[in-house]
């Protein structure tokens, strides 16, 4: 039995995982933070916005509501499609990620009213009912139809690619047995 000794990090290498705990600690309780005050205060914050913006017609609830939810549903649909077809390293995937929850914003602060179940979401819900009556209803169409039109749009370039290969081998073969029978006359 010999003896069997594991290697504790020291010095340097102690002080560089001990600074990225830390670092990890705090962002980890900034999110909680930033979390809490989110749900306390986000959901009647942007009630408040679409409710400035309709002015409690219904009309233009259904109207900003389609364009809400299918811009804000494409839009990041579109650029995750883009940033992750491709093998990329992970942080370049982490970027085009962040970009589309970013994109996504709007969205997820009406589904965080229509899901929640705090104060503020309920507050956000009575706003959106009386100052932007619609919006929630045709956001939802809108993101309905913004996945649609996305996935129609994938599945245009994706058989366009395979239409043009399918092409390219046609025109290559037919070149190719132009060639054998010229060589056989010849």
């Amino acid at each position: 039995m010999g003896a069997h000794t594991t290697a504790i990090p020291s010095g340097p290498r102690l002080r560089i995982w001990a600074k990225r705990a830390l670092v990890a600690i705090v962002l980890v309780g900034v999110l909680v933070l930033a979390g809490l005050l989110g749900a306390a205060v986000i959901p009647r914050w942007w009630s408040h916005r679409i409710g400035d913006q309709v002015r409690g017609s219904l009309t233009a609830g259904i109207f900003v509501g389609l364009v809400y939810g299918f811009v804000f549903t494409a839009l990041p649909l579109v650029v995750l499609w883009r940033g992750l077809r491709r093998r990329r390293r992970f942080r370049v995937w982490g970027g085009w990620i962040a970009a589309a929850i970013l994109l996504a914003l709007p969205n997820l602060f009406t589904l965080g009213i229509v899901l929640g179940g705090g104060n503020a979401a309920h507050a956000g819900e009575r706003t959106l009912d009386v100052q932007a009556p619609g919006f929630r209803g045709a956001s939802l169409a809108g993101a309905i139809l913004g996945a649609i039109a996305v996935a129609l749009l994938m599945y245009l370039v994706i058989s366009g690619r395979r239409s043009r290969l399918q092409l390219r081998r046609l025109r290559a073969n037919a070149k190719a047995s132009e060639h054998a029978e010229a060589d056989v006359k010849g």
